[in-house]
């Protein structure tokens, strides 16, 4: 495995925050590297450095001779007047790429339905995406480089994609290197992970989830550390404060080591964190939809479609782009008018509602973010304490001195988080997301899933992100034709239907008169499919699975308690008899607990085939 590109002590600084600091490390034949990080932090700067569009300001990098390096970069350069064709495959004429199998499958599969003599200054900013996406793809590189590749893409491009970059390169051959938020997509398609922060670049073995994993254990073994190294600093100030005549006599050696360990007091990594806010109580009724129909720019998006959304349900959207999801969603909000059919909202719904183009913020583009938190109320409950909004701001990563800052000058994941926390400050009780995850780091992504974890409120998602929908909702619901279908096997059921060019048949079962009652425990217009092999209706299937879900997620908040009560009835005195029997029987209850959940996940899981 031979080395393709080389760095000795790079280093780079913006105004402001060193990105990268004296790091060498190479990238190799068979590298399959997913990079991650908090946004601002310098991975698409590692990205611009290996790929030669940028100067570092410090080492060297060395490039194997003759190797070539193509770079999918955030923004492309096209020039608006280039047409469709020249932007994909530059000079080359059309009988030269079309005769490559390959180059015909990707241009058919990301720009097959955008013409291909049509100017890119006349594209949607996801088709001019695909455009360059697909130029870097019919490229031969030696090294590929990708920033971002999944943006804009639906989840069955996104599937694509993943299979495609797997078997692009023979193993062992060329070398893969990506920035994405997507930790399906990282854990799919990387065998490797960097991550990046504080000027370094740490290396972790396999995937995403391996990742997280080894991650949580160097954070574990470097808090033993600290908490050692605090210890030693605390006895170290203590000696030094017994009065200024007897430091003069203590030993040169005491003193200065004392001091190094003052000195050399590393700073905290900038932690993120997201608590759960009160929310406004939620009646019975939510939203009722009866045959709703909805048309944009005179064609119909949303077809004769009735669902009804109570209390506490967690439902995602699924759809391609394009398929009117967001539509959906403005419609069931009352933010846009049915053309047919009615939508009741419950009187008690609060909504708190983020859009995928953040139109919330829009009107304040010129008001500085110190200025915006001056318009919510000064006090918050979070966890029984009360908090200002300049704090839950701290709290989601932003620092004291972003305040002043014009929010038309923030970035796109500061955008997002500041939209989020004023759609909480709002106190809705149902919470509605159009693509949540969109310019947000793989820390944050994971903040904002454990508080949807927790959200007491009603909850839906529109995200192309698998990894958010599969963890924060209970039930996937698919527009496909313009008709809403239950999908009780989730994300892969909805591929599959894709995949198997089914979408005319969803729509004509879809479209059956359901026989059922509109109630709370019932979704519409599901009932009149064939029961699958295992015996089951979709009903009683998607019953099934948002228990199995819940009692998931129960497992995953449990499988750390024994542990720490164990390590309590160590902590305590051994001469209390009734603490100790109180603890002990305290793990019993939990570990039986945990043994009737995962009898009952395996029963779910086996009734569910």
């Amino acid at each position: 495995m031979g080395i393709l590109i080389g760095c000795e002590r790079l280093s780079h600084e913006w105004p402001g925050k060193h990105v990268l600091s004296d790091q060498s490390f190479g990238v190799n034949e068979g590298d399959r590297i997913g990079i991650v990080g908090r946004n601002g932090d310098g991975k698409s700067t590692l990205l611009r450095l290996l790929d030669g569009s940028l100067e570092p300001d410090g080492g060297t990098i060395t490039y194997r001779g003759g190797i070539t390096v193509g770079l999918l970069g955030q923004d492309d350069g096209f020039e608006d007047d280039e047409t469709v064709s020249h932007a994909v495959v530059g000079d080359v004429p059309d009988y030269v790429w079309a005769s490559d199998a390959g180059t015909r499958g990707i241009i058919e599969r990301l720009v097959g339905d955008v013409p291909w003599d049509a100017r890119i200054g006349e594209l949607s900013g996801g088709q001019r995406r695909r455009c360059d996406l697909a130029r870097v793809l019919v490229g031969s590189w030696d090294v590929l480089l990708m920033d971002e590749p999944t943006n804009h893409l639906d989840l069955s491009a996104i599937t694509w994609l993943a299979e495609h970059l797997k078997r692009r390169f023979t193993p062992g051959e060329g070398a893969l290197l990506l920035v994405t938020h997507d930790r399906w997509f990282l854990d799919e398609v990387c065998e490797e992970m960097w991550e990046v922060h504080d000027g370094v670049i740490d290396p972790f073995e396999g995937g995403y989830s391996a990742y997280i994993q080894q991650r949580v254990e160097r954070e574990r073994q470097a808090a033993v550390i600290e908490e050692r190294r605090q210890n030693t600093l605390r006895k170290e100030l203590n000696w030094l404060a017994h009065g200024a005549k007897a430091r003069t006599s203590k030993p040169r050696f005491r003193v200065e080591a004392a001091r190094a360990l003052i000195a050399n007091d590393p700073p905290l990594r900038n932690s993120i964190e997201l608590k759960r806010m009160a929310v406004s109580r939620l009646g019975k009724q939510v939203i009722e939809m009866k045959n709703v129909s909805v048309s944009y720019g005179g064609q119909p998006v949303v077809r004769d479609v009735s669902w009804l959304i109570g209390p506490g349900d967690r439902y995602a959207i699924l759809g391609e782009n394009g398929a009117g999801k967001s539509t959906l969603l403005r419609t069931m909000t009352g933010k846009l008018l049915p053309d047919a059919g009615s939508v009741k909202i419950g009187k008690s719904v609060k909504f708190g509602f983020m859009s995928q183009q953040l139109d919330s913020l829009g009107e304040y583009d010129d008001w500085r973010v110190s200025e915006l938190l001056g318009t919510f109320k000064r006090r918050y409950v979070v966890d029984g304490k009360e908090q200002s909004p300049e704090q839950l701001m701290e709290r989601m990563g932003f620092e004291r001195r972003d305040f002043p800052t014009f929010i038309k000058s923030l970035s796109g994941g500061q955008r997002r988080r500041l939209a989020l926390m004023c759609v909480l400050m709002s106190e809705p009780n149902v919470l509605v997301l159009d693509e949540p995850g969109n310019d947000l780091d793989t820390d944050m992504l994971a903040v904002m899933e454990d508080l949807l974890d927790t959200w007491p409120g009603t909850l839906l998602l529109v995200s192309h992100d698998r990894y958010l929908v599969e963890r924060v909702t209970d039930d996937q619901f698919a527009l496909l034709g313009g008709r809403l279908r239950h999908v009780p096997g989730g994300v892969d059921e909805y591929l599959e239907l894709l995949k198997q060019g089914n979408i005319q048949a969803v729509v004509e079962s879809s479209s059956k008169p359901s026989s059922s009652t509109l109630s709370s425990n019932t979704q519409p217009s599901f009932d009149n499919v064939e029961k699958p092999s295992s015996g089951l209706t979709n009903n009683e299937r998607r019953e099934l699975k948002k228990r199995l879900d819940a009692v998931t997620r129960k497992l995953d908040k449990l499988s750390t308690r024994p542990d720490q009560l164990k390590e309590e009835l160590r902590q305590t005195d051994a001469t209390d008899y009734q603490a100790l029997l109180e603890k002990q029987q305290q793990i019993a209850e939990v570990e039986e607990e945990i043994a009737a959940l995962e009898e009952e996940w395996l029963e779910l899981s086996e009734r569910l085939g």
